[in-house]
Order: C-alpha cells, then sequence, then structure tokens
C-alpha cells in the first residue's frame, strides 16, 4: 500500500471501493442468473427456479445490485422510513449489502411501514403510501431480481401495468387491435382499492414459493403500518411505496383472464381481457357476454379479497349509444363512416366505421389546469423560468399522447395557453397596450409564426410541433428475461417517451451506455451527459453529449471531478508548467480524446 493510501480515512477508502466495484461484471452475472429462472420457469421446472432463487439471493452481486437500486438509482431514494434514513453514502451502502445476506435476514425483523398520503392526480382525494426502512427496501429489490424473472414467464400476454418493458401504449395497442375491425361491448372495470384489500393468504398459496421467500413476503406483508405515531395493524394489503408491492399484486391478480376464457364455450366466443395494473377492460361481440364476464370476474375476485368499484365500473359499447369508454388516460371510440371509406374486415367487407383514439377529456382538463397553476405561480418570475416551468409538462404531456389522434387536442391546449400568456403579460404590464406586450414577449420564429420568446432566446414549446408516431405494441409474451435484448434496447429507442435526442444518442450508441457497455433494458434509468463538462467549455452539441445509467452517470462523475481536482493540485505545486494550457482545458481534451479517439 502506498503513504497515500495509508493516510486516507476507512471512510474514504469505503467510498472508493464501492466505486471501482465491476459493475458490468455484476450485473451480467445477476442477469444469467435470472435468464436461467426464467427458462426454467417457462419449462415449468419448479425445483430449478427455487434453488436458482436461493443462488440469486446468497450472490454477492444480487445483494449489491439490490442496494445501488435502492440507494442511487430509485426515484424516492431520499424519502425515509420510520427509522429516518433516506440516504445513505457508499461507505453505508458497502455495509448494507452485507446485512442484507439471507443468513443475517433470518434474523432481521420485518419493521412497519410509514404512511404518507399523496394526492391523486387531477382529484380531490388522497391514497396512501407505505414507505419501509432501507434495510427492507433494498432486501425487497433482492427479493423482487429473484421473484420478477419467474412470474415474467407465468403473466398473461394482455397484462401491462408494472412490468418491465411494458406499459400504458401497449395496452392502448392492444385495444385497438381488439376492436378496430369489428365493434365490441365493453366491461370498463376498476378495483375498489386494491392494494390496500389484497388478502394475504390466498396471495401467498398463489406465489407457491420455497418456505424462506414465503416467510419473509408474509412478515413484510404483515409487519404493520406507523401513521402519525400510531401503530396500525396490516391485515389484508400490500402497502403501495414498497419496492416489491407492485410485482405482489400483478402476482394476486394473474389467472383473472384465464378463469374468465374457460366459462365460454367456442359458439359463445372467446372474451378479451385487457388489463394495466388494477384497471382493466373486458372485450366481447355481444351485451350477453359481457354481463357475464361481469359475473365471473366479481365471483373470481373474491377469492383473493376483492371487489368492483360500481362507480367506476359500467357497460359500454365501442359503437352504438353512448359510445365508447376511457382508459389511461385515452378516449376509445368508433365512428360512423361513408361508403367510400375503405376499411375493410378481414373477408374483405368494408367496416362502415373506424376506430379513433384521442386524448380524455378528464386528461385534457387537468393538463390545463397544470399549465395554468404553472402560470399562475410564475406571475412575478422572469419569462425564462416559466417558460422553463412549462416546456417539460408540454412536451411530457405531447409525447405520451402523440402515438394517438391528437392534432385537434394539441391545438386545443395550444389556444388555451395563449390565453393563459396573455393574461400573465397583461398583469405584468397593465398599462402598457396589448400590440406593445406582444412585441416584449413574443417574436417571430422563421416559418413558424409568433412564439412566445424570451430575452435570452429561449422558446416556448407548442403541442401541435409535436408529430404523430404510432406505437409498435410489445410481442406476445415477450420479456426482458428472454435474452433478446437487442430487440429490447430497439423499442427503447422507439418509446413514445423519448425524447428526439435521447432516441438518436440510443441510435448512435447502439442501446449500449456509453459508459458501461451493456444494453440498456426497460426499466433503467437513463440521463444525458456531457463528455466534456459544461464548467470546462463543453456545449450542448450531439457529439459532446452520450447516454449512461444513473449510476454510471454518478461514477463517471466521481472519477472526472477526482482527475480535475489531482491536476488542479498538480499544477498549483509545479512552477515548470505555468505556460501551459490551464488544468481545466487539458482535462477536457484528455477527457474528449478518451471518448472519441485521439
Amino acid at each position: 500500500m502506498s503513504s497515500g493510501e495509508e493516510t486516507k480515512a476507512p471512510a474514504e477508502r469505503q467510498s472508493e471501493d464501492w466505486a471501482l466495484l465491476p459493475w458490468r461484471k455484476l450485473e451480467r452475472h445477476v442477469y444469467r442468473l435470472q435468464k436461467r429462472i426464467y427458462r426454467a420457469s417457462e419449462r415449468g421446472n419448479v425445483q430449478a427456479v427455487h434453488r436458482l432463487q436461493q443462488l440469486l439471493m446468497r450472490s454477492r452481486s444480487a445483494q449489491l445490485l439490490a442496494v445501488r437500486r435502492v440507494t442511487q438509482d430509485n426515484q424516492g431514494k431520499k424519502t425515509a422510513g420510520i427509522d429516518g434514513v433516506k440516504s445513505l453514502a457508499p461507505v453505508g451502502r458497502l455495509t448494507l449489502a452485507e446485512a442484507i445476506h439471507p443468513k443475517h435476514m433470518k434474523r432481521a425483523k420485518a419493521k412497519p411501514v410509514r404512511r404518507v398520503w399523496i394526492p391523486k392526480p387531477g382529484k380531490p382525494e388522497k391514497r396512501p403510501l407505505g414507505i419501509p426502512v432501507m434495510r427492507d427496501r433494498a432486501y425487497q429489490a433482492l427479493v423482487k431480481q429473484a421473484l420478477e424473472p419467474e412470474w415474467e414467464a407465468r403473466f398473461e400476454a394482455n397484462s401491462y401495468g408494472f412490468r418491465p418493458g411494458r406499459g400504458c401504449h401497449d395496452a392502448i395497442g392492444a385495444i385497438f387491435l381488439e376492436i378496430n375491425k369489428k365493434s365490441k361491448y365493453v366491461l370498463d372495470a376498476d378495483i375498489r382499492g386494491c392494494f390496500d384489500h389484497i388478502a394475504h393468504q390466498p396471495l401467498l398459496e398463489k406465489l407457491a414459493t420455497y418456505p424462506a421467500m414465503r416467510r419473509v413476503i408474509k412478515a413484510w406483508l404483515q409487519a404493520g403500518i406507523m401513521e402519525a405515531d400510531q401503530f396500525l395493524p396490516s391485515e389484508e394489503g400490500t402497502p403501495q411505496g414498497g419496492v416489491v408491492s407492485p410485482l405482489l399484486a400483478n402476482i394476486a391478480l394473474t389467472g383473472m383472464e384465464a378463469a374468465l376464457r374457460s366459462q365460454y364455450t367456442e359458439r359463445e366466443g372467446k372474451p378479451s381481457l385487457i388489463r394495466y395494473a388494477d384497471d382493466f377492460v373486458v372485450l366481447h361481440p355481444t351485451r350477453k357476454g359481457i354481463e357475464k364476464a361481469r359475473q365471473v370476474i366479481e365471483t373470481w375476485l373474491a377469492t383473493m379479497g376483492l371487489e368492483l368499484k360500481p362507480s367506476k365500473t359500467r357497460i359500454t359499447h365501442t359503437l352504438e349509444g353512448e359510445a365508447g369508454f376511457d382508459f389511461l388516460g385515452f378516449h376509445v371510440r368508433q365512428y360512423r363512416v361513408g361508403k367510400t371509406h375503405t376499411a375493410r374486415n378481414s373477408q374483405g367487407t368494408l367496416l362502415g366505421f373506424k376506430t379513433i383514439i384521442t386524448p380524455s377529456k378528464e386528461a385534457l382538463k387537468r393538463h390545463v389546469a397544470a399549465m395554468g397553476r404553472t402560470v399562475r405561480e410564475n406571475q412575478s418570475a422572469p419569462q425564462e423560468a416559466l417558460i422553463g416551468d412549462l416546456n417539460p409538462i408540454i412536451t411530457g404531456w405531447s409525447n405520451y399522447y402523440r402515438t394517438v389522434v391528437a392534432k385537434a387536442a394539441y391545438g386545443w391546449c395550444d389556444t388555451h395557453l395563449y390565453s393563459m400568456l396573455r393574461h400573465w403579460a397583461h398583469r405584468r404590464h397593465p398599462n402598457k397596450t396589448a400590440g406593445w406586450q406582444a412585441r416584449r414577449y413574443w417574436a417571430i420564429a422563421k416559418g413558424e409564426g409568433w412564439k412566445f420568446t424570451a430575452q435570452d432566446g429561449n422558446i416556448l414549446r407548442k403541442h401541435a410541433a409535436t408529430a404523430i408516431k404510432r406505437h409498435v405494441k410489445v410481442k406476445g409474451r415477450a420479456s426482458p428475461y428472454d435474452g433478446n435484448l437487442l430487440y429490447w434496447a430497439q423499442r427503447l429507442k422507439e418509446h413514445p417517451l423519448t425524447n428526439t435526442r435521447t432516441g438518436y444518442l440510443l441510435k448512435l450508441q447502439r442501446g449500449c451506455c456509453a459508459y458501461c457497455g451493456l444494453y440498456f433494458r426497460p426499466g433503467d434509468i437513463l440521463e444525458c451527459d456531457h463528455i466534456i463538462p459544461r464548467h470546462l467549455g463543453g456545449d450542448n452539441r450531439l457529439m459532446n453529449l452520450q447516454l449512461l445509467h444513473r449510476h454510471c452517470h454518478d461514477q463517471k462523475t466521481a472519477k472526472l471531478d477526482a482527475v480535475i481536482a489531482s491536476e488542479q493540485t498538480q499544477g498549483i505545486n509545479d512552477n515548470d508548467h505555468l505556460d501551459e494550457e490551464p488544468c481545466a482545458e487539458k482535462s477536457a481534451s484528455t477527457v474528449l480524446e478518451r471518448q472519441w479517439g485521439e
């Protein structure tokens, strides 16, 4: 050991140990085990699944990755449980990884979750979240790594919520494929308090896992809830907020589609059930078939301690009467057309209708209300700040709906936003004319007309600038654990919520992280990094940008900061190099050479 290493504090050495771990090797090892679990589950080899799961749970690689997920990658990494621990430095992460080894967790008792209430989007009521302590969060992440591949091989093809590589747009695509050639009756249903009312015993029986795994999951389910210093027993439900809770909810609802279809003969026609978490729709050609579906589902849900919510459950039709229904923020409906419309069914007969999916009225109202709140909150702020707050809202909402017929909705939103901005300008300058206000805050963009433009050149994005781009539904029962990583990396590039810059960088990097070289997988958090940092003279040109995992971004930044600090120290102590270029410029050129080659 060198003299410099001997003088380092233990905490500093452990921090470096965390950063220098061979993360690429650890991820490849864990993924190989998960792929083997997936394939064994596909074959129905239960013994092999349990043996591989136990091997993964004891793996040091899986333990380190679980800790990294909850302390670095997770969006809620700074949310505290009842122990008050809301973030961990690298020093504590290695200790936590050791603590979640199954041999240590045998003696550890699951702690109650801390309940917090958060508002539902666009609604007055709130929903409860249960925040586990950091240790339990890390162990849940470890358990999820073992359980998810097994159940990905067993989940139904039309289940899209809280699953890697699947999302809302896949569910909407599945609905379109079911009805675009034939109008159908629809059971639009919602489960009452699904997460809060799942019965524990049926869930544990459905898991059918090995005894040690069953005990730890049962302990989490029955750990209890702390709310305002009051302990509440948890006799049912799996608290929202836990890492493993969405997976357990999906497991609880698995089998509903198979149970429904088993009650119909070929002559009646099999219904289609498309589910996103606890929201689902059932499609069938006849009203009698849909009414039967409602009865079958209510009976099946009762076995899991669940029931339908009457206020959010209704029977409708895609074409007749009060046609259409809302699902995941979209409005799905069919319209009659004339003889000149050429759409035909598989037999070549004219359909006489077309299927159109648009943003729902409630989604439009919530979005306009969100923009209105932002404008009011920035009444006294500079124009640059207002544009900076509005652009992410506009971009996110527009990208979410760019896969459907949304041009009219985009124009409607732009019209309302323009009225808000005119009112904002008038409030700031009530004694000025409308023309003066327009010249002050709007400018003509070449070929694009008037745009809300700040003095620094920052322009407010328009909804209508978003191009419509159809989404390709995920293949059948495909899963990220099936080994076809290239397919999932390409889907990530084409995802509706992937912006243009990110999509171009994904194409340029062939779906791989520029730092670790691994394929990006569904669920990974991607960050755009400046190869030469802005404070060293880097710019926003594409050749200076790269996509990294969030944890890779942290690691790259820490190493670069250490290099710069070392060079600056050397520059201060070495008077022979005073005539050379500044240290910052040397560091920048070094980084660029390493990335793109000399």
